[in-house]
């Protein structure tokens, strides 16, 4: 039988711990992200930052199960949580007047999962 595990101990340690954030504030939205997390890497979402302009109110909380790519221009100042990004990608969010952190850095400011949109 297969193993559900990732070979990434980083990776499997972030799924796990987004499923425990899951059970504890009753917020399905960290257990969505974690098996978005758990399919292979291939199938990951990759968002462009013109996307989250066209689609993202200003001082939003956008979330990525996957990669943030640099193309486009990002217009308004939105906070953006990614399991990775580009570099180019990162400097566009800063440069609007956002934020870009890490899935428990916005996991800790909001526990319940309220007011963030997944994206991809």
């Amino acid at each position: 039988m297969k193993s559900s595990r990732k070979t990434n101990p980083n990776l499997d340690e972030l799924i796990f711990e987004l499923k425990r954030l899951s059970r504890e504030n009753q917020a399905p939205i960290w257990r969505t992200v974690a098996k978005k997390l758990e399919k292979p890497s291939r199938v990951w979402a990759e968002v462009n930052i013109a996307s989250i302009d066209k689609h993202a109110q200003a001082k939003e909380n956008i979330l990525i199960p996957g990669k943030l790519l640099g193309i486009g221009n990002l217009t308004k100042p939105v906070n953006v949580a990614a399991y990775s990004a580009s570099e180019n990608a990162i400097k566009k969010v800063e440069k609007a007047g956002g934020k870009f952190m890490s899935f428990t850095e916005l996991a800790a400011q909001n526990p319940k999962g309220s007011g963030i949109k997944i994206m991809g």
